[in-house]
């Protein structure tokens, strides 16, 4: 590929993946002798199934893997996600090439009368789609009424206005994105509620092979997010978790150090385990670091908390 070569973004075409993109092109933009970018929107299994719960759906990568699978099939040359969307393993052949400064980490609260969490009523209709936040929601407020929310962002505040709930808690990373800051009533905190791994986070990816494609990525990347997200997603890979486990996790450079937090929930709130662990800020020590607070995690119990909680959603989900 030569510079004057365009490159293909691959990306969904949900408002906030579009403005993740167009984010992304202006970065590669401002580069001296950088080629253009055009977008090629693809949509995801994500994107199709909207009448299914996240945390029904089996497998990983389903908000990622049709872009990968274009990458791959040289269709596209750069692939753009929220990163707490992308595996913990790579497709063969994929490299993720930039991880960019991170946007706020913590989940936010919006509810129709701006109220906080500690003072909606009982019984209130809070939406969300995660397992994670589900979990953590019961342990702080065990009467609220939990309800399913899918679709993109406008939709799910839409769908609040309208009266569907009384409030809906989203990532306040997004929400920023799309200028929604202002209808958050609270940001919660990542005490009692972890927020999902390197979420806030945009991660770059393209062929490995493709060293003119990763040459305009790389100046990206950022040293926080990369450590911080590579610490979140070794940990993250030892648990053998996904989207479907109710797991949260955050990590903190601060000067030298690399500081991890990390906790596992049961969906009733009834039983949580957390842990956290501090290493020199290296790439190297980021790996082990998340390797090491997952086995402090299995040594509480965390196997078979999470086995726990898939059996019973096995349970709810067999006909």
């Amino acid at each position: 590929m030569t510079a004057s070569r365009t490159l293909r973004l691959g990306t969904r075409g949900s408002a906030l993946a579009l403005w993740q993109a167009r984010h992304v092109a202006e970065l590669i933009g401002r580069q001296p002798g950088a080629p253009p970018v055009e977008l090629v929107q693809i949509r995801t299994e994500g994107d199709v199934r909207t009448d299914v719960p996240l945390w029904a759906v089996g497998g990983r990568a389903f908000f990622t893997k049709e872009i990968d699978r274009a990458l791959l099939a040289g269709e596209v040359d750069i692939a753009v996600h929220s990163l707490k969307d992308l595996s913990t393993v790579l497709e063969e052949g994929i490299a993720l090439a930039a991880a960019l400064t991170r946007e706020d980490p913590r989940d936010a609260l919006v509810s129709r009368d701006g109220l906080l969490l500690s003072e909606l009523p009982r019984g209130a209709r809070v939406g969300t789609s995660s397992l994670r936040r589900r979990a953590f929601l019961a342990r702080s407020r065990p009467d609220v009424q939990q309800l399913e929310l899918r679709g993109n962002v406008p939709t799910r505040i839409e769908r609040l206005r309208k009266g569907d709930y009384e409030a809906i808690i989203l990532a306040a990373a997004g929400l920023r994105r799309l200028g929604l800051e202002g209808s958050v009533s609270e940001h919660l905190s990542t005490d009692a509620f972890p927020p999902a791994v390197s979420q806030g986070v945009i991660g770059i990816c393209a062929r490995a092979s493709d060293a003119e494609a990763l040459r305009w990525l790389r100046s990206l990347d950022d040293r926080e997010a990369r450590l911080a997200s590579t610490a979140e997603r070794a940990l993250l890979r030892r648990l053998e978790g996904g989207c479907q486990v109710p797991l949260g996790a955050l990590g903190m450079v601060a000067g030298p150090s690399l500081r991890l937090q990390a906790a596992v929930c049961a969906l009733d709130g009834s039983q949580m385990l957390a842990g956290q662990a501090e290493a020199s800020a290296t790439l190297e020590n980021a790996t082990t670091l998340g390797q090491s607070l997952a086995d402090e995690l299995l040594s509480k119990g965390a196997a078979e908390l999470i086995a726990h909680e898939r059996d019973s959603r096995t349970a709810v989900e067999a006909p």
